[in-house]
């Protein structure tokens, strides 16, 4: 449910909260706007035809969500038409959310791919509702669902059916995790990565799947096989592939997802369907064994991208600390010993812990890998001024009561606020720094500020 409410034909809002809907030069508004409602709902014309809409959150998310009216106790209610529409105004994402969300959309633009959040997909006279939407190669569309949170397995909003209905329209669904407990389900292709904070999934460094994603060994059931034969038998003599977990960076995932070198596969066994992701090779040599598995198949050339090594940090390890080089102690690394036998023992030792500098606000998210940090502060204040600008349009709102102030003032946040978000982007896509840091930054900034 919502208090304002934009109606279509008459382009006003409406706000159930005052008697007079906030038009006191129209009397009779409310009496008009719910009988027409009535006469709608009693002709089953759809609530999407009847001209009532979500003014607030909805609205300010660029999201159109139908509405009907109702009485309830002697007050009056705007009801959403789909539940989707309700948890919006209720349901907070979270720092992780975003990071994911941000993280999935710079890797697929670093492989050449375009996507964005939130997108909300037309099917018939309902809504694919997607986390985020990868365009990749040759129209597949790759929907990735961050799920930081309980999902159920059963039912018409569990995981399942969300999954088949985007599949069902042409979307690749991808869900990913930090949960354990949801590696041992199957009710779609599940990958995830340990448990981290926003700042870590958000930066640019080896985010590790740990888990869903799969290598498939091809092999010979014979005496000399090393697994067990499927079908419980000593040795059966037919040819067999079994899963075998591998790590995949995540960025790579995202990428090789979009371009079609990395796929869904449905692995089946006698009393069971596991579902993860495997290369394509694997997966066309999978379906031909199913075809027959009196022979080997034939090895397919997988599509593969140039291996390098990575200089970029691991993500994975949250334990380690990072502290400050004004705090922390210098250490004087040992050279290795000679043994009796002439050779140096080498101890190997894992990657030491990254140290930070204390620096001023907005530089470590302005000053981006090989750039200067003498520019951030100029740059961080002119992003700042727009955002101050929003937010005091913004609060000039909320003092309004007269219906021609509010939607010119209404008019005056919108520009504001686009100006601000759109310089926001331009500077993170052009210095290819990650925005969410850059607005948390400026956000902050405007608000320490202005208070």
């Amino acid at each position: 449910m919502a208090n304002i409410v934009w109606h279509t034909k008459l382009r006003i809002h409406l706000d159930l909260t005052l008697d007079d809907l906030g038009h006191g030069e129209h009397e009779g508004l409310w009496d008009m706007v719910y009988g027409m409602d009535r006469m709608y709902a009693a002709r089953a014309v759809p609530v999407a035809e009847r001209d009532l809409q979500c003014g607030g959150v909805c609205q300010e998310a660029g999201v159109v969500a139908p509405m009907y009216l109702r009485m309830r106790n002697e007050r009056r209610e705007a009801v959403h038409e789909r539940r989707e529409d309700e948890d919006r105004h209720t349901v907070t994402i979270s720092d992780e959310h975003k990071a994911y969300q941000e993280r999935i959309l710079r890797a697929a633009e670093a492989g050449g791919f375009r996507g964005d959040s939130e997108v909300r997909t037309r099917v018939g006279r309902s809504w694919i509702q997607t986390d985020t939407l990868i365009e990749g190669a040759d129209g597949l569309r790759v929907g990735w669902e961050v799920q930081l949170s309980t999902a159920g397995i059963d039912g018409p909003r569990s995981v399942r059916a969300r999954a088949a209905k985007a599949q069902r329209n042409g979307i690749t669904p991808a869900w990913h995790t930090d949960r354990n407990d949801y590696a041992h389900r199957h009710d779609t292709q599940w990958t995830r990565s340990n448990n981290l904070p926003a700042h870590v999934i958000a930066k640019t460094g080896d985010l590790r799947v740990v888990s869903g994603f799969r290598k498939l060994d091809f092999w010979h059931c014979d005496l000399h096989a090393d697994h067990p034969c499927p079908y419980g038998v000593r040795r059966c003599g037919k040819f067999h592939a079994t899963p075998v977990p591998k790590d995949i960076l995540f960025d790579d995932l995202v990428r090789n997802t979009a371009a079609g070198a990395v796929v869904p596969v449905q692995f089946r066994t006698l009393n069971k369907t596991h579902r993860f992701w495997a290369t394509c090779a694997d997966h066309d040599r999978y379906n031909d064994l199913l075809s027959n598995d009196d022979q080997l198949p034939a090895v397919t050339e997988d599509v593969r991208t140039p291996s390098r090594a990575s200089h970029n940090p691991p993500t994975c390890r949250p334990d380690l600390t990072i502290t400050s080089s004004a705090t922390a102690t210098p250490t004087t690394p040992q050279m290795p010993t000679p043994t009796s036998s002439g050779l140096l023992a080498v101890q190997l030792t894992g990657p030491a812990p990254e140290t930070t500098a204390p620096q001023t606000i907005g530089e470590s998210v302005l000053a981006g890998p090989g750039r200067s940090a003498d520019a951030g502060p100029e740059l961080l204040e002119t992003l700042v001024e727009l955002q101050r600008a929003a937010n005091a349009a913004r609060n000039a709102l909320q003092g309004l009561s007269d219906r021609q102030e509010r939607e010119r003032q209404q008019h005056v946040l919108l520009e504001a606020a686009q100006r601000a978000q759109a310089a926001i982007t331009r500077y993170a896509t052009s210095q290819g720094l990650n925005r969410f840091d850059v607005q948390q930054t400026v956000q902050g900034a405007a608000r320490d500020t202005q208070a």
